[in-house]
């Protein structure tokens, strides 16, 4: 055989997406797809004409994606690929990351387009063999855009379902409606294939399904109960299923520790649909906060360097009231660690009440090392009053708060006019309006539920005693309703599922306040405050007693207060 005629021959990688796969991922230095990826990749080559691939986050369904598009095109270089994503942003970089490795993968150079005669903007782009056509051979378009005007074979919806697409009813029904319209666009024959993660017990892939959508899932963990997911769990998961109940299905991508690190970090029903893929979640799951995950103890202005929590039996608190569900009780710290530090900060965080049986709530929470500490929940029902608005700022004063959030509705600029003389004569403090546009309840979640997973939410004893103590004109089935910690265990995602949720909106919004600080980690400051303790000692033991009084004083690193003055005396800092 001539090698002109060998090489003519089909090549595995042109026969079967799974090979052409591995080279991509070699060009890109990547290691070799896992089991996980190759099952995914043979899916997205031979499942049915509508698809959906729901997996994991970060098994990397969207580079695939971009590798089976490339290969599509290898394979027929006429082909018409429409990629649709929740922002045009996105789809354009799916878009320019093919276009990229067209460009530097030797295989695919036959693909290049020609610049003076054909497309290569960053939204579309035809390969170099494609006949003229109206229709781009790869064009990348948001969701909500103009979808209408173009052809082609493959309709390509990745990630489409996005919390800013998805969160709530209209924002689904909207997006449904969009996802009909792909088949206007799509040719006789044509594929459409989605790709993506559900956001909501009510994700539109389910709805899909009932379309006539094939679906296929995979788990970051082998499901427990794998008869939740019907047949749409794929064979080689639901395989082993029986067998390694729990354990990672992609251990080369994930271990146990990572899939552990990710599920405090998500919050537990987050992680059950964004990593388990599981939308039919149980009451515990529609009940995510959960009065087992708090840490109480008293503290005022200062707190332990590292609170650890235990479950144990020895440290469940058995006379506080428990408000949640059966065999939820409150627990005290297993153990303190390190010494007692001052807050780096304190906020408080105020909902204005707005009509009806609406309370002002405000809630204080402070900060030390990684760990939140509420310090004081309070509430009123005597609208704007003197009397409210007096016990607000004492409350501030009370507790040395740094600044005070103001809830940017109901009112905002005249509850924020009002509390201003108050605070002058009271106690002078910053106030700062904030405002959402996520559904309130799902927001609420977002910022507690992952704090309180990871035990860094510490909750002051008379806290909850204060919060158990009916106001005097309630009934006592009424007054259960205005507790914080009733609100905080039997808040689902559902709109409107609590009457009174004042105080827990409060609280929540004081967590999210400190959201960027819960990336510090104990330990390591710890560690860190005891070399800067170290570096004193030694300093005060140069003679540089001086600079060490200063920077013990007024908490400056010994660096960067310059040159201290030597006295030349000993002393023990």
């Amino acid at each position: 055989m001539k090698k002109e005629d060998w090489q003519q021959l089909p090549k595995p990688y042109d026969k079967d997406f799974r090979y052409f796969l591995v080279l991509v991922w070699r060009h890109l230095q990547l290691p070799d797809p896992t089991t996980v990826q190759l099952d995914i990749a043979e899916y997205m080559q031979k499942g049915n004409k509508r698809r959906i691939i729901e997996a994991f986050r970060g098994v990397g369904k969207s580079w695939m994606a971009a590798a089976y598009t490339l290969w599509l095109l290898r394979n027929d270089p006429q082909k018409k690929i429409m990629v649709v994503s929740a922002s045009k942003t996105r789809a354009d970089d799916f878009a320019q990351f093919c276009l990229r490795i067209i460009q530097e993968m030797p295989i695919l150079k036959c693909l290049e387009p020609d610049k003076n005669e054909q497309r290569s903007a960053s939204n579309r782009f035809d390969v170099r063999p494609a006949i003229p056509d109206q229709s781009a051979s790869v064009k990348s378009v948001g969701i909500f855009g103009q979808l209408t005007g173009s052809r082609a074979d493959l309709i390509l919806a990745d990630d489409c379902e996005v919390p800013n697409t998805a969160w709530t009813v209209g924002m689904r029904e909207k997006l449904l409606q969009c996802c009909g319209e792909f088949n206007a666009i799509l040719k006789p024959d044509g594929e459409i294939m989605f790709l993506g993660t559900p956001q909501t017990e009510e994700s539109i892939y389910n709805k899909l399904r009932l379309r006539g959508y094939d679906c296929r899932i995979w788990t970051s963990r082998y499901p427990k109960k794998p008869e939740k997911y019907g047949d749409a769990l794929a064979p080689m998961i639901k395989g082993l299923a029986a067998t390694k109940p729990g354990q990672p299905t992609d251990p080369d991508r994930f271990s146990e520790m990572d899939l552990l690190e990710r599920e405090a970090s998500y919050g537990r029903s987050q992680f059950t649909l964004q990593f388990q893929l599981d939308t039919t979640l149980s009451d515990l799951q529609r009940f995510p906060l959960r009065l087992q995950d708090l840490v109480v103890m008293e503290v005022k202005d200062h707190a332990p360097e590292k609170v650890v929590w235990s479950s144990g039996a020895e440290y469940r608190i058995s006379d506080l009231p428990a408000v949640g569900f059966s065999n939820d009780y409150y627990h005290k710290p297993a153990f303190l660690h390190g010494d007692w530090l001052p807050f780096t900060g304190c906020v408080m965080m105020i909902d204005p009440s707005g009509k009806g049986v609406d309370e002002t709530a405000y809630s204080i929470v402070a900060h030390l090392n990684g760990n939140l500490y509420v310090l004081e929940v309070g509430s009123f029902c005597e609208g704007y009053t003197e009397p409210v608005l007096t016990g607000i700022a004492e409350a501030a004063k009370r507790n040395k708060v740094k600044l005070i959030l103001l809830e940017d509705q109901f009112g905002q600029g005249m509850m924020e006019s009002l509390l201003k003389p108050y605070l002058m004569k009271i106690y002078p403090c910053t106030i700062e309006g904030t405002r959402s546009n996520v559904q309130k309840e799902r927001r609420i979640i977002n910022a507690l539920e992952p704090v309180m997973n990871q035990h860094r939410l510490i909750i002051n004893r008379s806290v909850i005693e204060n919060d158990a103590k009916p106001r005097t004109e309630d009934s006592v089935e009424k007054a259960l309703g205005y507790q914080l910690f009733h609100q905080l265990t039997h808040i689902t995602v559902d709109r409107n599922c609590l009457q009174n949720d004042d105080r827990l909106d409060s609280l929540a919004g004081a967590v999210e306040y400190w959201n960027e600080s819960l990336a510090i980690d104990e330990d390591r400051a710890i560690k860190d405050r005891e070399m800067e303790l170290w570096d004193l000692e030694l300093a005060a033991h140069k003679g540089e007693l001086e600079g060490a009084l200063d920077a013990k004083i007024l908490g400056i690193p010994l660096d960067r207060l310059g040159k201290a003055n030597t006295r030349g005396r000993w002393f023990n800092v």
